[in-house]
């Protein structure tokens, strides 16, 4: 390709790079904002404490007058690569065919999981007192985890697991390291790599203590957060779980705001008594599946082919669901949440709202609904009234009456939460995408809105909405990204936050695992999307519009380049995902489709299979041999596997094996 076609085919990314770095110097608020900031160091006990104030810091404050050429020239970088995804992802047919070409490289998950967790250990052997070293290791590390991750992107999500890495781990009970991804599971790992560098770039801006373990704790987290994404494995997935839980109980504990250690325990207790229902389920399924086929084996793949007995596969469901729902978080197991929220510096919440609590609803999706969809289905109607009356209804309702910004937001993580779930609960191939590009928009819109909180936060140590009001006056361009942020939060056409409430909402009403039930859930699903823009829409109002009363704020200086770049990649991701859904919606088609034919159809069997005593294996014509692939070699089930079945069952189940009309009447069933 000649020079000219170079130039000819990415213009527009070289366009938005040159827009983007011709920002104006500009006129020497940042300065003022970083000493007033100062002025109120110490003693507020969230994010900024005096201990390490060196002299770099205010070195740095000074820098803030205006965008320096580093900070323009990432501003242009930043554009410009948002223009190259979108160009690069844009179908067309020689993509496809250079993606077909392009092969897997069986170790980049383990790249991806590995570095952050070695860069981390490397953190330990760095002097403390090396602030900017330790700053610019972190956000290395972590810029490199998002630019290998952006590999993932270069092989099409057919059906089936892609960049699977397998190795025995302890054999003698059938522990295996198994991670891979699908269609699913792609756009959180992306979502996890493109926020950990944001959330860590705005940390270093306010908290000024203790940086050596706080590099420690984003590095660790960002590792445990990958693999619980990718491990296919369920003992691997629960070590993963466990491992998350430590350094964000650190965060909130050590530069949290003045009840942090109660919201850190809060947290901690919670996720652990969900952990321990989780880990019984484990154990038991387990020991069924070795009861059956006479080894053992926690794989997710191995494991979906046992059908336990009735009620062990009800209590199972549950005990796996109510560890997912707390994590979620779904009512009535919530109310750890806002307290996380509200007490955890501005980088944990980002972290928190934006990347640990889809874990709650992805392993909802993989792991409740992929082992027990028999109650799944069952329970679908009940579980989408909770969602709507205890997530989007409530949390919508709770939310409006706060009056701490930063608490107003969390609760509207609870209703937009309670979406992703009425996507899951309804089982439809619209509501399944929908809830899964929702829970990237939730990452993309919520981690700016608390970006933006820590803003203001850093000028006024209040988040009393009471305390502002006309700061439109004094502050154009943070109320114009507050405006942007707000919109996509309610959903407003030509935002991220659009797409997906639509085809959940959508999905929501064709859905018949909801039955009947379906144009009452429907009509709740709107009714929340109105109390969203209600709520959200007044706390705008109060805060940037109306008189200008407060003299405290009559000074308040305007984004600084420093906070315009950490928002600036979010704020470019709203219009992305809302302006061309297709790009995120087509890589997942075809993995959420699978999903959705294999629990319609193992549903249905796992009703006819299932009895009140004895567990049975599936026979594994049940599943497409792309989702089998990479799952251990076990026992049929016949010989000493079959012990709880008797004669009969086997000839059932053997004649089943036979059925061509077996996935016709599974579907009837699962009706």
């Amino acid at each position: 390709m000649s020079a000219l076609d170079l130039v000819t085919h990415y213009w527009p990314a070289l366009a938005a790079g040159v827009v983007g770095a011709i920002l104006p110097p500009g006129d020497g608020q940042g300065a003022d904002g970083a000493h007033a900031g100062d002025d109120h160091h110490g003693g507020h006990g969230d994010d900024h404490h005096g201990d390490d104030h060196h002299g770099d810091e205010h070195g740095e404050a000074h820098a803030a007058a205006g965008y320096t050429p580093w900070q323009r020239a990432g501003l242009g970088l930043i554009a410009a690569l948002t223009v190259l995804f979108v160009q690069w992802l844009w179908p067309s047919g020689a993509a496809a065919e250079a993606a077909e070409a392009t092969g897997e490289w069986s170790s980049l998950l383990n790249v991806l999981i590995g570095l952050p967790f070695v860069g981390a250990a490397a953190v330990l052997f760095m002097p403390r007192q090396l602030l900017s070293l330790l700053r610019g290791f972190t956000l290395a590390v972590l810029g490199a985890g998002f630019l290998a991750s952006l590999w993932l992107l270069t092989v099409p999500m057919t059906v089936g697991w892609h960049f699977q890495s397998i190795k025995e781990w302890i054999p003698a009970l059938g522990i295996r390291w198994h991670v891979a991804i699908d269609g699913i599971s792609l756009w959180l790992v992306l979502l996890t790599t493109f926020i950990a560098p944001i959330a860590a770039y705005a940390s270093f801006g306010s908290i000024k203590n203790r940086i050596k373990e706080l590099c420690f704790c984003l590095l660790f987290l960002q590792g445990a957060m990958l693999g619980a994404f990718v491990a296919l494995d369920l003992f691997l997935f629960f070590l993963f779980w466990e491992l998350m839980l430590v350094p964000m109980f650190v965060m909130i504990g050590i530069w949290g705001g003045v009840e942090k250690i109660k919201a850190a325990i809060k947290l901690f207790v919670y996720t652990m008594a969900g952990s321990m229902l989780m880990l019984a389920g484990i154990v038991y399924l387990v020991w069924a599946n070795q009861k059956l086929t006479g080894a053992y084996t926690f794989d997710y793949l191995a494991l979906s082919r046992v059908v336990l007995p009735r009620g062990a596969q009800m209590l199972c469901f549950w005990a796996f669901s109510i560890a997912f729902f707390i994590k979620v978080p779904m009512w009535p197991v919530h109310t750890w949440l806002p307290d996380a929220h509200v007490q955890a510096p501005t980088g944990g919440s980002v972290i928190l709202a934006a990347v640990m609590l889809k874990i709650g609803t992805y392993a909802y999706l993989r792991f409740s609904m992929g082992l027990f969809p028999g109650p799944a289905s069952s329970l679908a109607a009940n579980l989408a009234g909770i969602a709507i009356l205890g997530g989007v209804i409530y949390g919508a309702l709770v939310a409006w009456k706060q009056s701490d910004v930063k608490r107003l937001v969390a609760y509207s993580s609870v209703a937009h939460l309670g979406y992703v779930m009425l996507g899951l609960f309804g089982v439809t191939p619209s509501g399944i995408q929908g809830a899964v590009i929702q829970m990237v928009n939730h990452g993309v819109s919520t981690g700016a809105l608390f970006l933006l909180v820590g803003v203001i936060y850093d000028r006024r140590h209040t988040r009393e909405v009471s305390e502002f009001g006309g700061l439109a006056k004094v502050m154009p361009v943070y109320a114009t990204l507050f405006l942007i942020v707000t919109f996509a939060s309610v959903g407003v056409p030509g935002t991220n936050g659009f797409i997906g409430e639509f085809m959940i909402i959508m999905g929501t009403y064709a859905s018949e695992r909801l039955g009947t039930f379906s144009g009452i859930h429907t009509i709740g699903a709107a009714a929340g999307v109105i109390l969203a823009a209600v709520y959200m829409l007044s706390v705008v109002q109060k805060m940037f519009f109306g008189p200008l009363t407060n003299p405290k704020n009559k000074h308040l200086p305007d984004v600084t380049p420093r906070e315009g770049l950490a928002l600036a990649p979010l704020i470019l991701m709203i219009f992305v995902i809302g302006l061309f859904p297709a790009i995120f919606l087509d890589r997942m088609k075809e993995s959420v489709l699978s999903t959705y034919n294999q629990f319609k159809v193992v549903s249905g069997q796992a009703i006819l299979f299932a009895d009140e005593r004895n567990a049975k294996l599936l026979p594994e014509d049940t599943f497409s041999p792309a989702f089998l692939k990479g799952a251990p070699s076990l026992g049929s089930g016949e010989g000493e596997a079959g012990a709880g079945e008797d004669e009969q069952a086997r000839r059932d189940r053997g004649a089943r094996r036979g059925d061509g009309a077996l996935a016709a009447r599974a579907g009837e069933a699962a009706r």
